[in-house]
């Protein structure tokens, strides 16, 4: 679904994309900084409880998910190993954020949410996983209700606005995504099933 507002943020980004570019940035940096940068804000300030600030340092930096892409492409220096490296800190990036939550659960006794948010944990690293395994296979897999970008933004969403003082919201935000995941780790399954076991 976000897919659709990529065109959108690519025109956005590429200002700064082409200010990057012709200080020879490479994209891989990017990549780089951008998942130090989600990992500090979300292990920084979700287990203190600074659930709202952590949120905005997380946004600030998952854009730069989108900006390595564009200056890639500016530099013409698209590589798979850049596309490989992004797919793995991407993993890196989603571990921090749900850690964090975890963490600022468990320190204030909500343990049913620490759980919550490790099966979201958990069932977004399969989804990803579904995905990359069945792509390897030489099969396709584009499927899914909740893919990384939707995961992330409910789960910003939920913590920022929690951290405001809507009440609710981040169970309720946290719950959704477990269903959510669940559910698309089940339709990629479905998916590449279809594919491979004569009907």
């Amino acid at each position: 679904m976000l897919k659709l507002l990529r065109p959108a943020a690519t025109r956005v980004l590429s200002p700064l994309g082409r200010a990057l570019a012709r200080r020879g940035i490479s994209p891989n940096v990017i990549t780089v900084l951008g998942t130090l940068g989600v990992a500090a804000g979300a292990l920084g300030f979700y287990p203190r409880g600074q659930l709202f600030l952590g949120s905005v340092v997380i946004t600030f930096f998952v854009l730069a998910d989108l900006l390595d892409g564009v200056l890639a492409r500016m530099l013409g220096t698209t590589s798979t190993f850049g596309a490989f490296l992004d797919s793995t800190l991407d993993r890196v990036g989603d571990a921090a954020v749900f850690s964090g939550l975890i963490l600022w659960f468990m320190s204030t006794g909500q343990g049913v949410l620490a759980g919550v948010a490790l099966f979201c944990l958990v069932a977004g690293a399969v989804v990803s996983y579904a995905k990359a395994r069945a792509e390897g296979l030489g099969l396709t897999c584009e499927v899914g209700l909740a893919e990384r970008s939707e995961r992330l933004v409910v789960v910003l969403v939920a913590a920022g606005l929690g951290g405001l003082g809507v009440p609710y919201i981040l169970a309720a935000g946290l719950w959704l995504l477990a269903a959510a995941s669940a559910f698309t780790a089940g339709q990629r399954i479905l998916h590449v099933y279809r594919q491979t076991v004569p009907t």
